[in-house]
């Protein structure tokens, strides 16, 4: 089976396991922006713990920037890697003003696609995934963002190659992603990996992609 049948068949059977998801903004896509950042290599545990730290010690995105890094980085480091991702939010923040003379990206609603997600990785710190998931999560845009599960099912089913990195998923699966449902299927796949197909001792016998499954045929 093809790269691009298989993704449909895949989709098709975790929409049957975890159903349909209504798409709501997550927060405004400056939001996003930082909250994905802190997200970056932590948990979502942390990552929230240290958005939520942020927001409370400064009320507004201005104050974050203009606020010293070590300030930054006591108010998210219960998120971990605070001295990497303190400077990484300035930075950004900055940038925004100096290129658009505001904090606001909602300005992305009205660019195509690829000069969107261009636009938003052309700042320091911001990857594939960052980028995807603001224009996803915050603006609604279909661009698949691939975090540690859906690349680690992705290798384990056969829609990419078992070594392909990270950046390279992003352009592989975003390519193949359902029409019209990336939301859907970034979610579930999110669910499952979390659920069933886990870094250790996945759960291969309550697996519903295991027809479709390499790793679970290759003995694991």
């Amino acid at each position: 089976m093809k790269a691009r049948e298989k993704l449909r068949a895949v989709h098709s059977l975790l929409l049957k396991e975890y159903g349909h998801h209504q798409w709501e903004a997550h927060r405004d896509p400056l939001s996003e922006l930082v909250r994905t950042i802190l997200s970056q290599n932590t948990s979502d545990v942390n990552s929230n713990r240290a958005f939520a730290g942020l927001r409370e010690r400064f009320p507004s995105w201005e104050q974050v920037r203009q606020a010293d890094v070590t300030a930054i980085e006591e108010a998210i480091r219960p998120g971990g890697l605070a001295r990497i991702k303190a400077p990484r939010i300035k930075s950004a923040l900055q940038a925004i003003v100096e290129e658009r003379g505001e904090l606001d990206l909602e300005f992305l609603r009205q660019l195509e696609l690829d000069e969107a997600r261009a636009w938003l990785q052309s700042l320091a710190g911001v990857g594939p995934k960052t980028a995807a998931c603001v224009l996803l999560f915050s603006l609604g845009r279909p661009v698949l963002p691939v975090d540690t599960h859906v690349l680690r099912v992705s290798r384990r089913v056969g829609l990419i190659e078992s070594g392909t990195s990270m950046e390279k998923a992003h352009e592989v699966l975003g390519e193949m992603s359902p029409e019209g449902a990336v939301y859907d299927f970034h979610v579930n796949m999110v669910s499952h990996g979390r659920q069933v197909c886990h870094p250790r001792r996945p759960r291969c016998e309550a697996c519903v992609l295991a027809p479709h499954c390499g790793y679970l045929h290759r003995g694991r």
